[in-house]
């Protein structure tokens, strides 16, 4: 898991794409990078370590520029370093990436582009992305069919961003299977992985679906499926305070989510409950009252999960036995 920002509008694209990632340090914390577009040049910055580490290079203050990616990053393929660290870049420097997810056909897709000439200088699954696109580009001559082309080659899951100079007023963007959210301002628009990373900018947002692509500009957002026909998408407002997406009076958000879940158990669930009334849910036609086994699946390291989850089905399903199957990561 990592958490990628984006920034397109009349503001200097660092200090949102730093804050950003600053509230997205809970996805991911070993390193973090920014590319900024400025003019016809993709000014890139990225370190291992934390956001902080960032913040203080003395170079950061050399990028400049209005249409920024970046990304904080929890390794998975390919240890903790800056080599390692997002955004990269295809041999021409003509394009940028930053990636939420995993590719899992990535060692064929670096064979195949090994043979046709490029070149690798990290060991991410992300670094096939931008050279794909590349690849395509040279074929195709257009940015927007060359990313949605590279993406039908993707098996595994993605939540991508894509910046060059051939975009000069516009990011791509593209998910599937990794969530992605497009905040809408007044003439700059707010690219995040999830929505505490660009609330304080504005609280009406687009959730890309699985297998969209956007074109975000400065002032709108056009949708597209992976065929590159075109698809609504609606705008939704949050009405989220800023207060409640942080951290508050908790070391960290895991014990916040800990400790809130009584509450949201409560608000996922509490329209549905009556005093002596079935509590309905839509689109599922069971009688939980009826339910007398449940196969628990669940990664073991969540303690949380592992011990709470019985107790809140327990409330449903009386006379009920579990079944656990585990995972120790």
């Amino acid at each position: 898991m990592c958490g990628i920002v984006g920034y397109i509008g009349k503001k200097e694209a660092v200090p949102v794409l730093i804050k950003g990632l600053t509230s997205l340090e809970y996805r991911g914390y070993d390193s973090a990078g920014i590319c900024v577009l400025n003019e016809n040049h993709l000014n890139l910055l990225k370190d291992k370590g934390r956001v902080k580490n960032l913040e203080n290079s003395p170079n950061l203050s050399q990028i400049t520029g209005n249409i920024g990616i970046a990304h904080t990053r929890w390794a998975t393929h390919g240890v903790p370093s800056k080599e390692n660290s997002h955004p990269h870049l295809d041999n021409s420097k003509t394009f940028a990436v930053v990636h939420n997810g995993i590719i899992e056909n990535y060692s064929i897709l670096r064979e195949f582009l090994e043979n046709k000439g490029f070149s690798f200088y990290s060991q991410t699954d992300t670094e096939v992305i931008p050279n794909l696109i590349s690849y395509y580009y040279e074929k195709e001559n257009d940015v927007l069919k060359a990313t949605s082309l590279a993406l039908k080659d993707l098996h595994g899951s993605y939540a991508i961003e894509v910046i060059s100079p051939l975009l000069k007023d516009k990011i791509i963007v593209a998910r599937k299977d990794s969530p992605l959210v497009i905040g809408c301002g007044i003439l700059e628009n707010f690219i995040a992985s999830d929505i505490p990373a660009v609330l304080n900018y504005t609280n009406k947002f687009y959730f890309l679906e699985d297998n969209e692509i956007a074109e975000v500009y400065a002032d709108k957002v056009d949708f597209y499926n992976l065929d590159l026909d075109n698809v609504t998408n609606e705008l939704k407002d949050i009405s989220w305070d800023l207060a409640s997406s942080k951290k508050g009076k908790f070391e960290d958000y895991m014990l916040k989510e800990i400790y809130e879940q009584p509450n949201a158990v409560l608000e996922t669930i509490g329209s549905r409950l009556k005093a002596n009334e079935k509590c309905y849910f839509d689109n599922i036609d069971i009688d939980l009252s009826e339910i007398n086994k449940i196969y628990f699946i669940a990664c073991r390291n969540c303690y949380a999960c592992w011990t709470l989850f019985p107790v809140y089905i327990w409330a449903f399903c009386k006379n009920t036995y579990f079944c656990w199957c585990s995972i120790w990561v």
